[in-house]
């Protein structure tokens, strides 16, 4: 009998359905940092989206042999930690494929047409007030033509780059930043950066990209260049985003993702005066389609793991 404890159920968005094997299942809504040891304790399986299982964690808690990650990135689990104890980590991949795409797809089109202040415009009486039948308060940009710099290669990334081209857009993919070579089908970081009319990013968070935007980059961008993260609210420094969006550094900005979430604190991209930006709720995972993906595959590995075959192994 393996003792399987899902910590964080509201977090997924759908329902898990019972795994193949001889087990007891325990799930909880949510749970606080607080809690999680106590309620893994005896546990075999731990499933965790956002909680940090760090080293201290897996010290007290010496039954707990596989971390199913119900997410793609595990920044939030002690890897090196997890291969010392011999436990298995697996994360659930290529289940956002369409729907992290299509979001970074409508917030480029937002940010580049102006949506949001148009339709501001339009409900404040603008409009109605106009001498003409239009007005032209916000300039407009086309995908068409425009150059779209892409951070990371993986599923998202590729994604993205598919539904840029059906656009018109031409895309760069940036190679590491410090990089001492540039591997064919990539471009310098540098000149990506330099180059692209939207910069996109689709990169974990790790020792290497935290930061990776910061006030340096975004002052090597054009002025009329937007930046786009739905990948990690780390990879880039809110306050120098904030502060380039107020200088007009850049045109625009929109973020699905930021350091600290929920925000309870606030965060420099919430405050009120910032023009351009749009700030969704981490939601460009969330159709309902890929929401059930990943609960089917968070259960996939589980049973992989119980069969001696784990599988989307990280650790």
């Amino acid at each position: 009998m393996i003792d399987i404890v899902c910590l964080e159920r509201d977090a997924v968005g759908a329902r898990f359905r019972a795994p193949a094997l001889a087990h007891r299942w325990i799930d909880y809504p949510a749970t606080a940092q607080a809690e999680m040891v106590g309620r893994l304790t005896g546990a075999s399986v731990a499933i965790v989206n956002k909680l940090r299982l760090g080293a201290a964690e897996m010290a007290a808690l010496p039954e707990l042999r596989m971390v199913a990650v119900a997410a793609t990135g595990a920044d939030n689990v002690d890897l090196a930690a997890c291969r010392e104890r011999g436990i298995v980590v697996s994360n659930v991949r290529g289940y956002a494929v369409d729907t992290v795409p299509e979001h970074t797809m409508m917030l480029i089109l937002a940010l580049r047409r102006r949506l949001l202040d148009y339709v501001a415009d339009v409900r404040a009486g603008r409009w109605a007030r106009s001498e003409n039948f239009c007005f032209f308060d916000h300039p407009i940009g086309d995908l068409a033509g425009a150059t779209l710099g892409i951070v990371g290669r993986g599923g998202l990334g590729q994604g993205v780059a598919r539904l840029g081209e059906a656009f018109g857009m031409r895309e760069l993919f940036a190679e590491h930043r410090g990089a001492p070579s540039v591997r064919a089908g990539y471009t310098a970081f540098e000149q990506v950066l330099a180059a692209a009319d939207v910069l996109s990013l689709h990169c974990p968070l790790n020792d290497a990209t935290r930061g990776l935007i910061g006030a340096a980059e975004l002052a090597r961008m054009q002025r009329s260049a937007i930046l786009v993260n739905t990948s990690r609210g780390g990879l880039v420094d809110e306050a120098a985003l904030a502060a380039a969006l107020r200088a007009g550094t850049i045109a625009g900005a929109a973020t699905d993702v930021l350091s600290a979430e929920p925000p309870r604190h606030g965060s420099p991209l919430l405050e009120d005066d910032l023009p351009n930006l749009i700030v969704t709720p981490h939601v460009a995972w969330a159709s309902a389609q890929a929401m059930q993906r990943l609960a089917d595959q968070v259960i996939d590995n589980i049973e992989a793991w119980a069969g001696g075959a784990p599988r989307n192994r990280l650790a």
